[in-house]
């Protein structure tokens, strides 16, 4: 088994990188532990898109750990997204899965990477009451309505998508000790 683990964190504002550096840490130990081969991407430190095109054809698992920025990803997530999936096309996926030739054939089946399954561990400072409650800032939608479109990114090209991890309060109210714990209780359960 082999598992991706893409850093997306990026020193900007107060946005330090230690927290989300030590998160990818411990995924590492975890999966390890589990005998897992583990490869790593930090995309501020730059990438080359054919390599990782390889690296994600070749893994099993893949793991984005990335601060919330402005209710989403960081745009260096974002643009890894885009250079890097654009070129797998005939490795992750097809096509868009329509053909003209079978009108059964839906919007987004054209996916090449069953099997594969994805993950997001992600640092807010947004509480979790944010995220759960109606009359709060995100109207319930959870951590997993706000990071909808990139699990869709994902299932397009045919992965599975695994519930996300998340932290609250990182700024405000850091509880490191209990992330870290939970964190690895998360990657026990779902990896």
């Amino acid at each position: 088994m082999q598992a991706l683990l893409i850093n997306g964190s990026k020193k900007f504002g107060n946005d330090g990188t230690r927290l989300n550096h030590t998160l990818q840490s411990v995924a590492k130990e975890v999966l390890e532990s589990k005998s897992y081969r583990v490869l790593e991407t930090s995309i501020d430190r730059g990438y080359s898109p054919q390599e990782e095109i390889a690296k994600i054809a070749e893994s099993n698992l893949i793991i984005y750990q990335m601060p919330a920025w402005w209710m989403g990803e960081p745009w260096i997530v974002k643009k890894y997204i885009d250079e890097v999936y654009l070129m797998g096309v005939g490795v992750l996926f097809a096509n868009d899965g329509r053909s003209s030739a079978n009108e059964s054939l839906k919007y987004g089946s054209g996916g090449l990477s069953a099997g594969k399954k994805v993950m997001l561990s992600v640092t807010w400072n947004a509480p979790k009451e944010a995220f759960v409650e109606s009359s709060g800032f995100f109207e319930g939608v959870g951590v997993e309505g706000v990071y909808l479109h990139l699990r869709k990114a994902h299932e397009f090209c045919g992965m599975e998508w695994l519930p996300i991890f998340m932290c609250n309060d990182v700024v405000k109210n850091p509880q490191v000790e209990q992330y870290i714990n939970a964190y690895k209780t998360h990657l026990q359960k779902y990896c």
